[in-house]
């Protein structure tokens, strides 16, 4: 990628009203409530007595897919600009993504384990997010040799802390105990909420950029080849960890979607709706690498979940 192109990508300018905002973080906690419609407590309990797929999974989303995803951006050098490699550490900083237990389900793989990753990989995100966004972003500002005038990433906890904690963690509580308590009422929206949730990230991401179609068709071909990658490394982390691992063929289906599949709507709020880049120069990097994983993951889910489906494996 050129620097022209770079830059072009760099200063496109993507911003919400208070409105716009109070829209995107209503509709993405009633997504996450609708995840947990689907978490049983029993569900904990059943994967719980052989955790060794649990921890595994964890390690690959918490511990892993940042790590990694940092060595990528240093590899891709000067082919990426400096925020769109924060970008991809942003979204490997988020928790698994809300369509993963609908993909899982599709792909015949764990779907016991795959709600417990996302359930437990949201509930961490409180503290886990900003600590793994700040490690490997202030590593990869270093490391990658940024310009001066790039300043240290530094996380307002308070402000970050709060968004997730009302965005992910009063929703996920509410959703469990509707689902504990109100069975029926659960059974009747979570369908529903997954389709909804998938609306509402395509509808985000067309009204988030109307105003920069032009350049965002520009630099579209170059974004594409770089969250491909991004998104085959994560695949691939679940994929080979489960398969080291030897844990079973439905197991390791549920390792490659879940760190395959990212929250990257929450990348989203925290870009748009919080303190975190304030004082950082232009940065439409980032929002573009987010914005284009939100809506490739889906085609790259469904795609693994469809070839997992049509496997003869099952051991």
């Amino acid at each position: 990628m050129t620097h022209e192109t770079a830059a072009l990508i760099d200063q496109i300018d993507v911003t919400m009203n208070a409105g716009g905002m109070n829209t995107i973080n209503i509709v993405l906690a009633f997504v996450m409530f609708g995840v947990a419609l689907g978490i049983k407590p029993r569900m904990f309990v059943e994967v719980f007595k052989k955790p060794k797929s649990v921890l595994l999974g964890m390690l690959c989303q918490l511990v892993l897919l940042p790590a990694m995803t940092f060595l990528l951006a240093l590899a891709m050098g000067s082919w990426i600009s400096p925020m769109m490699g924060l970008g991809m550490i942003l979204v490997a900083s988020c928790p698994g993504g809300n369509i993963s237990n609908f993909m899982s389900s599709l792909g015949k793989a764990n779907i016991e384990l795959s709600v417990s990753l996302t359930a437990i990989s949201t509930a961490l995100a409180v503290l886990l997010t900003p600590f793994n966004f700040w490690l490997w972003g202030n590593l990869y500002l270093h490391t990658a040799s940024v310009a001066a005038d790039v300043p240290t990433l530094v996380i307002p906890l308070w402000d970050v802390f709060k968004t997730i904690f009302i965005l992910l963690g009063i929703p996920l509580t509410l959703g469990i105990l509707t689902s504990q308590f109100l069975p029926k009422v659960a059974n009747a929206l979570k369908k529903p909420l997954q389709w909804i949730s998938i609306v509402f990230f395509l509808a985000m991401v067309v009204l988030a950029f109307t105003g920069n179609i032009k350049a965002f068709l520009q630099c579209i071909k170059y974004i594409f080849v770089v969250v491909l990658i991004h998104n085959l490394l994560a695949l691939s982390i679940g994929y080979s960890v489960g398969t080291i691992a030897k844990v079973p063929f439905a197991d390791r289906r549920t390792l490659t979607i879940e760190t395959g599949i990212q929250n990257s709507g929450l990348g989203l709020v925290l870009m748009l709706g919080t303190s975190l880049f304030a004082g950082f120069p232009p940065h439409g990097g980032m929002l573009v690498i987010t914005a284009w994983w939100g809506i490739w993951h889906i085609i790259s889910g469904l795609t693994v979940a469809t070839v997992f489906n049509r496997s003869r494996k099952n051991g």
